[in-house]
């Protein structure tokens, strides 16, 4: 690692594909003025040219003197737009002006990082930005404020921001609600702001989840598009503000509650990390997040276990019989980790009480769980185990026992939701005693796994006797607590559930293994969730699970091969109720399994890439392995299409040069009696350019139906004397 300190004029920071050109100032923090595209390594040498030719026009007179937008804009700069920092010492010390700012570039071997450090010493503050570039190209952003002085000084707002060029006409983010996450929607990026909020604890089921700007129209592979996401599992904000000075920013960070964050002498506030990422279409947007990701050192090596998930088999209708049936059925179809969902422990028999005791209801298993544990493990599967280690039930012992640890106002704990409130877990006491059981039942029953659900908003949440505000300690006493657990149970795997979608951001993805997408598994609705989730998640990180006939939330009927077809784009999961199905579509799920199982190393390792150029009603999504030889895709009739056949598909992103052989996936194809294009026998070979600029005619495909399409790539080129048909082949005429 080596550290260089700037002096102030400018710096060029080069990563992966990516440049940020940052102006540095002696009394300013910094300012990015290019942050997108490579711009070479001569750069660095018309550097001062570059920083002179943007210089602002002298304002004197001008009724704005506003200059730079920094990476925390000003008032003191003249900005007048959203402040990046707001704070004062009882009323004082509110408007910033820096002595000094420091700036230091470090190069590790995973990233370059500026460091500038302000002071303003008459107000005893000091604020320090940090600015990560990966080397793929990813960008993250944070600040600190350290207070210097005796009395207490109040951080209300600290919010990094990034700009994006004027080109960036459009905005896209996502909306939703429970079981009906990541919607997306777009907008014109016009003067002024567009801020999406989250006040409940939690990004939500309405999660804006990213925020990009782009060109108008942009898609997944075409189309410049520069994007932002909050890494961080409380309150926030996102906003895009467009100002009349020409600058367009994109920021983000924590929503802080009245008096959440009052720092004393040496105390120190750092902001979420804003991640932050671009690309040609929101293909290459996304792959930097998912390079990232699989990066980390926590990030899940092995194989992603096929797994059953007991809730929408039994509910709360728990009985040992039927829980070792239901293990027996799914080891014989080839699951390898069993979880038990909701309704083990100590009068739990349905939502209305019990959150907080974890200790397993021994009216239901008089014997504990050890016969299940046997069995699950006997077969050679993983113990799952569900908690809601935040909540609690008011009929609940913790709830009678300690009142005190319940999160609430000077009013009482508020409303509830699915009748449960929220624990305390900035009390000590509180979060020794959820600690304290849920590491006893691991150690006991040697779990590997926890669904870690999360179903009530922290609203109306403070703690202690006064009521303070609770939020931003309940988030990082989470944090510790899933940490805690992991390191005194190392191998362990959690899952972030929050009633589905709700909190599936990079903060608590640091922590967990593996992201409940939705509490909806309608496979129709499946596709947008992983679609659109997965611009920041891959595929490995989703949990993708195959329901019964009819959807437990929507109702709808789909076949087998829709609904098991559409699961295994993610990490494989069955929610289904194993002991009452046919023997037919028994053996079809165990075909099902043993294909996600053959695929789940490319789907796992592999570069998502999402297609355009379909037709209406069609959604083409594949991913192709890191050496481009093979790929896998999947065609899917959302709807009916006006055309039959729907024309041409063309498959994106593989290698130009490379021959492939092209062929359906058997158990993908549907079995009803139509024509099939003349490619489904034997395949065809082409090379990637052939199938990305002129494709295959497309099957008939009803609506909700899928095919999955296979494509390797051939040992050796393509003979130009080669035939469709594989033979001695056709020649081109010579024309004299």
């Amino acid at each position: 690692m080596t550290s260089t300190t700037r002096r102030p004029g400018g710096v060029h920071l080069r990563r992966g594909d990516t440049s940020l050109v940052v102006r540095l100032d002696s009394t300013e923090l910094p300012c990015i003025l290019h942050w997108g595209p490579d711009l070479g390594e001569t750069a660095v040498e018309h550097l001062p040219d570059l920083l002179r030719s943007l210089e602002m026009p002298s304002l004197d007179g001008a009724i704005y003197q506003h200059s730079w937008a920094s990476v925390l804009p000003q008032q003191t700069s003249g900005w007048v737009g959203r402040p990046g920092l707001l704070g004062s010492r009882a009323g004082q010390a509110w408007a910033l002006t820096f002595d000094v700012v420091d700036h230091t570039v470090t190069e590790s071997a995973d990233c370059t990082r500026l460091t500038s450090v302000a002071l303003d010493r008459p107000a005893d503050v000091e604020v320090t930005t940090e600015i990560e570039l990966f080397g793929n190209g990813l960008l993250r952003l944070r600040a600190r404020v350290r207070n210097l002085a005796a009395t207490p000084y109040e951080v209300t707002l600290l919010e990094p921001a990034l700009p994006v060029p004027a080109e960036a006409d459009e905005l896209l983010d996502m909306a939703g609600r429970h079981a009906h996450e990541r919607t997306p929607q777009r907008h014109a990026f016009t003067q002024g702001q567009h801020v999406r909020e989250a006040w409940g604890g939690r990004p939500g089921h309405d999660s804006a989840t990213v925020l990009c700007a782009g060109r108008s129209g942009f898609g997944f592979r075409a189309g410049r598009v520069w994007g932002v996401h909050l890494g961080w599992s409380g309150n926030q904000v996102l906003c895009a503000e467009s100002s009349f000075t020409g600058w367009k920013l994109l920021r983000g960070g924590e929503l802080i509650m009245p008096g959440e964050i009052v720092l004393g002498r040496d105390e120190t506030y750092a902001s979420p990390w804003l991640y932050a990422s671009w690309g040609e279409g929101l293909d290459a947007f996304s792959g930097r997040f998912h390079e990232h990701l699989r990066a980390r050192p926590t990030h899940p090596r092995r194989e992603r276990p096929v797994l059953l998930n007991t809730w929408e088999a039994v509910y709360f209708d728990l009985d040992m019989e039927k829980l070792i049936e239901l293990a027996e059925r799914a080891a014989e179809l080839g699951v390898e980790r069993y979880v038990l969902d909701d309704g083990w422990f100590k009068g739990r028999r349905n939502a209305t009480s019990s959150l907080g005791d974890w200790v397993v209801d021994e009216e239901v298993f008089p014997d504990g769980l050890t016969p299940l544990v046997k069995t699950v493990q006997g077969l050679g599967m993983e113990l799952g185990l569900w908690f809601e280690p935040e909540m609690v039930s008011l009929d609940s012992d913790v709830a009678r026992e300690h009142p005190e640890w319940i999160l609430g106002t000077h009013a009482g704990p508020g409303i509830s939701s699915r009748d449960q409130h929220v624990l305390d877990l900035t009390n000590e006491d509180a979060w020794d005693h959820v600690f304290g059981q849920i590491s006893a039942l691991v150690d006991r029953y040697g779990i590997a796994y926890i669904k870690w659900d999360h179903n009530r908003a922290l609203t109306g949440a403070g703690r202690g006797r006064d009521h303070r505000p609770a939020v931003h300690l309940q988030t990082l006493a989470a944090y510790r607590l899933m940490d805690a657990l992991r390191a005194e149970h190392p191998g362990l795997e959690i899952e972030s559930c929050c009633g589905g979608g709700g909190r599936l951001d990079l903060g608590i993805l640091e922590r967990t293994d593996r992201a409940w997408v939705s509490d909806c598994i309608d496979a129709h609705e499946g596709h947008r969730l992983v679609r659109w989730t997965g611009l920041t998640l891959p595929p490995e990180l989703m949990g993708t699970h195959v329901g019964s006939s009819t959807d437990h939330t929507t109702g709808r009927r789909h076949t087998l091969r829709f609904r098991a077809g559409t699961a295994v784009w993610g990490h494989l999961g069955i929610e289904w109720d194993l002991t009452t199905m046919p023997d037919e579509e028994r053996e079809e799920l165990r075909a099902w399994i043993a294909l996600h199982k053959r695929f789940r190393g490319l789907l796992h390792s592999g570069r998502v890439v999402r297609a355009d150029t379909v037709h209406d009603g069609l959604q083409l999504d594949g991913v192709i392995a890191a050496d481009g030889r093979e790929a896998l895709f999947r065609l899917s009739a959302l709807d009916l299409t006006l055309g039959q056949p729907a024309g041409r598909i063309r498959f994106p992103g593989l290698t130009p040069e490379t021959a492939y052989r092209v062929t359906p996936v058997p158990l993908a194809v549907s079995p009803k009696d139509h024509p099939r294009p003349a490619w489904y026998d034997g395949g065809a070979v082409m090379t990637g350019r052939l199938l990305d600029e002129v494709g295959v005619i497309a099957p008939l495909l009803e609506a909700d139906d899928l095919v999955i399409v296979h494509l390797a790539a051939e040992a050796c080129p393509v003979s130009p004397e080669r035939s469709h048909d594989g033979g001695e082949g056709t020649r081109t005429l010579d024309p004299h």
